[in-house]
């Protein structure tokens, strides 16, 4: 069975955002939901969320980010948090919503939680899930980030530099609890838009600049977290190949107006591992305090 079935009814839309074509996979009527997924990934990451997303009376819009999937891949800007930022502004803007819930994975979390940060007036409410980009003060920590930044960059690197389907499926059974969860469609949909024309270049400049000094100062340490006062649940996994549960829990305890929950059985992409606890939970949080 095709991933696809999950999505029927949806539809894919391209926009200009921001000047950047950028391809959504979207369901729904109601109020605007943006998924947004993790590094050098795209939106099929989502296919079976958007429909029950959809049937809780909310417009859901899964999007590549900028240089991901089938959005456009500039050479010209540097891809640290900023311009995730302004691409997912310009997102907005395209669909003329002046506010959207963010429902944002690994990078994703990164983008949605720096969005609200700078630009608390566009966003609802925030879910960040096995979230990058909080940055805590104590050194275990601190080391534990540089680390991460370095595996990531690693396994990413050897997928994305000379493409295989072998170096895509070993990339993506490294981010599941359960690597019987890779199919062949899954190897394949990923090794398609990794190896598209110009796309090794675009990845080769995202792997070397999400990693940098430079972005890293971007990321949301405790005072940035305290100041986001949007409702927010942060999701975490008992198998997350990256940070532990811990971080997502104490960034929790920070934010003013947060919460933590756990999917079991999971790793990087609870949404696509675990779709049933994922759509419940986040599903849940979205529908509160909804007429």
């Amino acid at each position: 069975m095709t991933f696809w079935t999950d999505a029927l009814g949806a539809e894919i839309r391209f926009r200009d955002a921001a000047g950047w074509r950028t391809r959504s996979i979207e369901a729904g009527a109601g109020e605007p939901v943006i998924l947004m997924g993790g590094l050098t990934g795209h939106a099929e990451a989502f296919l079976r969320n958007l429909g029950p997303l959809a049937d809780r009376g909310l417009h859901v819009y899964a999007i590549d980010a900028l240089g991901h999937g089938l959005t456009a891949r500039p050479e010209d800007v540097i891809y640290h948090a900023p311009i995730f930022t302004e691409h997912l502004i310009g997102f907005l803007d395209a669909i003329g919503a002046d506010r959207a819930h963010l429902v944002g994975q690994s990078l994703g979390g990164w983008t949605a939680f720096y969005t609200a940060l700078h630009h608390p007036d566009r966003v609802a409410r925030l879910v960040s899930v096995t979230g990058a980009g909080v940055l805590l003060s104590t050194a275990d920590r601190a080391a534990e980030s540089e680390q991460v930044h370095a595996r990531v960059q690693a396994v990413t690197a050897r997928a994305t530099a000379t493409p295989t389907r072998e170096s895509v499926r070993a990339r993506l059974e490294w981010l599941m609890a359960d690597p019987a969860s890779v199919t062949d469609e899954l190897v394949e949909c990923r090794y398609r838009y990794y190896t598209l024309p110009g796309s090794e270049k675009a990845q080769a400049k995202l792997v070397a600049e999400q990693p940098s000094t430079e972005n890293r100062a971007h990321m949301l340490d405790e005072a940035a977290l305290a100041r986001i006062e949007n409702q927010t649940l942060i999701v975490w996994t008992d198998n997350n190949p990256t940070t532990p549960p811990e971080v997502g829990r104490r960034a929790s305890q920070i934010m003013p107006n947060a919460r933590f929950d756990m999917i079991t059985d999971a790793g990087h992409w609870p949404m696509y591992e675990q779709p049933e606890q994922f759509n419940r939970i986040v599903g849940d949080f979205l529908a509160e305090d909804r007429p």
